[in-house]
């Protein structure tokens, strides 16, 4: 047994160990950490765009606020570190950290990416997400990304986009030919076989290539989007529905080294985040349209329907389109029949759980 002077020694020991303990904890935790991982955040879209500009704010913001600043992350626009549209390659390197955008700007790389943006008369966002989040899609994408040594995380979805804003009228399909149009994805390729020319270019380069004649035509997102980019100061024809679009992706890649170091609590913490951010922006990209559409038509744009004479082209095109995609890339033909075997089952649910 230990005598009492030697207990309250030990006591005393003890309790100034502990105390240490506490006050190191305690300080590792309010205090900022020299170990503290710092992230460049790259978005493909200006913080004044409304709807998809803000998100890479709030993903900065509410990591590095949840993280008790152990992932620092900072914001940058389109320009400050790479271009607004490319920045795939500079995730895949570790040259930034990760970057906010639309799968669709990857195309180039891999047609299949696509299929993670948006994909032609699909779906409506709750059918996309439900193929995304258990139905495969997002594993799929995983694995196409992971070769490039990058993490994929579904971070936001957009309500149907306008399908294109166009100087002159369009009353028959022979009109779309030989317009120069600006179009994202699967659905340049349709409108190619109409006889557009397309190009891909980030929000920022549409207007002044409206502007100089460089386009006669384009598409980017929903109309409080479009608006803000003033479009509607050039072109007075704006057509819907988005058949190309119907609801469309956004993306965080993150550099899959980093992801890698990341503690499981850490990765659970972004994801969540993509998650809420995902219903932000569904949310809000649902309540901003109908005021953008009015004030466009105050500003003398005409909203048009496509009358269906058109959208069965559109139609056509896309079938030839994805026929031809599938049997050309082995990643697309996986994807799709993953994507086609989801939809044809939901269909059923769609059919008899909504009006």
């Amino acid at each position: 047994m230990l005598k009492q002077g030697k207990t309250r020694t030990l006591v005393k020991s003890t309790q100034l160990t502990l105390a240490c303990a506490m006050s190191l904890s305690i300080s590792l935790f309010s205090l900022p950490s020299e170990a503290a991982q710092r992230w460049k955040l790259h978005s493909a879209y200006g913080q004044n765009v409304p709807v998809i500009g803000h998100t890479a704010q709030d993903i900065a913001n509410t990591i590095t606020d949840l993280s008790h600043k152990e992932i620092r992350v900072k914001a940058f626009e389109p320009g400050a570190l790479v271009s607004g549209a490319h920045y795939f390659d500079a995730v895949s390197k570790g040259a930034i950290t990760a970057a906010f955008g639309n799968a669709g700007y990857n195309v180039g790389k891999n047609s299949a990416y696509a299929f993670f943006a948006a994909v032609p008369f699909g779906p409506a966002s709750a059918e996309y997400l439900a193929w995304l989040h258990y139905g495969g899609g997002q594993q799929l994408a995983e694995e196409l990304y992971a070769r490039d040594n990058i993490k994929f995380l579904a971070c936001g979805i957009a309500p149907p986009e306008t399908s294109g804003w166009f100087v002159k009228e369009i009353k028959q399909v022979k009109d779309l030919k030989g317009l120069k149009m600006r179009f994202l994805g699967l659905g340049a390729r349709v409108m190619e076989k109409l006889g557009v020319s397309t190009q891909l270019m980030a929000g920022g380069d549409i207007y002044p290539a409206l502007e100089i004649g460089t386009l006669d035509a384009t598409e980017f997102s929903v109309p409080a989007v479009d608006r803000a980019l003033g479009f509607y100061q050039i072109a007075k024809h704006n057509y819907f529905p988005g058949w190309h679009q119907q609801s469309t992706v956004q993306e965080l890649l993150i550099h899959l080294d980093t992801w890698k170091s990341l503690t499981a609590q850490q990765q659970k913490l972004i994801e969540t985040v993509c998650l809420a951010q995902t219903t932000a922006m569904l949310a809000e990209g649902e309540a901003l349209q109908f005021k953008a559409m009015q004030e466009n038509a105050a500003n003398g744009v005409i909203n048009h329907r496509w009358p269906d004479e058109i959208l069965t082209s559109f139609k056509q095109a896309w079938d030839e389109v994805i026929d031809e995609e599938i049997k050309q890339n082995p990643d697309s033909r996986k994807i799709w029949r993953s994507y086609s075997d989801f939809r044809k089952n939901y269909s059923l649910w769609r059919d008899y759980g909504y009006l």
